[in-house]
């Protein structure tokens, strides 16, 4: 079945632009659009979509409450943010309040498309051009506090993979890379999560820089 798209975006002529490019994709379909960012949640409560595909730049409050709304009341739905921003509080603040995925609206089409498949499959994607200014963050939020042990150990190939995704590798690139299926390298990461009892891509970055599985320069 094609993945269930909601659009939700305050320029009409980006909207349609995406439910164009959406709509030419088998794997794809988009059950709702609007421009208001409060009836992106009563649209995603009634339709409940797969992915909810949200800008609302021009209103920080509604952004707020949108995020928050989507996650009480349609925790299924999973949010890629699209911003022209790339700020790091602005950043930051989209993935603290509950969104799966941040890409710039400067991002190419495939890479919006690796940001779907991503979500999709239940990972969570950050864009190649904000993802070292999320290690920046975790270099400076650890230079606040004592490094604290090392969690549970990792195999190699769980380092490995650990690793390509601080590095913002997307899970099919990863797959492709080390010769392993999607579903292979999917396990391996519920698997990394779970021992290191890390559920977000931002906590995963800030654990590989912390003990060095990553560096700024990587």
């Amino acid at each position: 079945m094609p993945c269930r798209i909601l659009l939700a975006d305050d320029s009409p002529l980006f909207r349609a632009g995406l439910r164009a490019l959406l709509e030419q994709k088998k794997e794809y379909a988009v059950v709702a659009d609007t421009s208001d960012a409060m009836s992106a949640v009563a649209l995603a409560e009634k339709l409940r979509p797969e992915i909810v595909v949200l800008d609302m730049n021009s209103d920080t409050l509604n952004r707020q409450q949108v995020l928050q709304e989507l996650f009480i009341r349609v925790p299924g739905s999973r949010v890629l943010m699209l911003s022209a921003r790339s700020e790091l509080e602005h950043v930051m603040n989209c993935l603290q309040l509950g969104a799966q995925g941040f890409l710039l609206k400067s991002a190419t089409v495939c890479e919006f498309e690796q940001a779907l498949q991503t979500l999709r499959s239940g990972g969570q994607y950050l864009s190649s051009t904000v993802l070292p200014m999320v290690i920046g963050q975790a270099l400076k939020h650890n230079r606040k506090r004592p490094a604290s042990p090392a969690q549970a150990p990792l195999t190699p190939r769980q380092l490995e993979i650990l690793r390509l995704i601080a590095r913002g590798e997307s899970t099919r690139s990863i797959a492709d890379g080390l010769g392993l299926s999607v579903k292979t390298v999917e396990a391996h990461r519920s698997q990394i999560m779970h021992r290191l009892q890390i559920h977000d891509v931002p906590g995963l970055v800030l654990f590989a820089v912390r003990e060095g599985i990553i560096c700024l320069n990587d």
